[in-house]
């Protein structure tokens, strides 16, 4: 007895850290000879909540937090031919992919950040491109303005800028077609619309 809790027996307690990443690495080793879901599904269970604890801390977020579990253990499913024990213990490995998801999904989610941002003239932007014909006369002159503006813009902006909403080609396409990052495209676009949205105002 400790301070009136019964000490478990040898067949009931709670496996030792070491204890518990042998086990773990035998069904890991399961897993990468044989596609073993039985075994799958016990490094499942003992890890998922684990992983879940972890990304909820660091997102912040349920639904982004059960994904990163999904996107994690699926990981492990494929890759677990490339655990070696002698190198780190199963949590090390596991979590060592976590974090990499994490970083992935904090990347995913800047990037729509950005390509929302970049999104924000795409209306004056389209009636700039607009027949003329069709547009009443002081509409005419407004378009005019923003042109004038448009063409105050650095041209490695305007390059962008024209590629994207004038040809109507892709971030990606553009950054193959200058042979530069897309980082860079997405950097120049944010750049441009930003730089237009002060002239506009500047001009209001």
């Amino acid at each position: 007895m400790l301070v009136g809790i019964p000490v478990e027996t040898s067949r009931t307690a709670t496996p030792k850290p070491k204890e518990c990443a042998e086990e773990m690495s035998q069904y890991l080793a399961t897993v990468a000879e044989n596609r073993c879901k039985r075994s799958f599904s016990k490094v499942f269970s003992y890890f998922a909540p684990r992983l879940r604890s972890y990304a909820l801390k660091q997102i912040g977020n349920e639904a982004l937090a059960m994904e990163m579990v999904q996107d994690t253990m699926a990981n492990v499913w494929q890759k677990a031919h490339l655990f070696n024990a002698e190198k780190g213990s199963p949590s090390t490995w596991i979590f060592t992919i976590a974090r990499n998801i994490r970083f992935d999904m904090l990347r995913k989610q800047q990037n729509r950040k950005e390509d929302i941002c970049s999104d924000d003239l795409w209306p004056v932007l389209c009636e700039h491109t607009a027949d003329v014909n069709e547009v009443p006369l002081d509409e005419q002159i407004e378009l005019h303005q923003i042109g004038s503006m448009f063409a105050e813009l650095p041209k490695k902006q305007r390059v962008v800028i024209e590629a994207i909403y004038v040809e109507g080609k892709s971030q990606q396409e553009v950054a193959d077609q200058l042979d530069i990052p897309l980082g860079t495209v997405k950097s120049r676009t944010r750049l441009a619309l930003q730089r237009l949205k002060e002239m506009l105002k500047d001009h209001d």
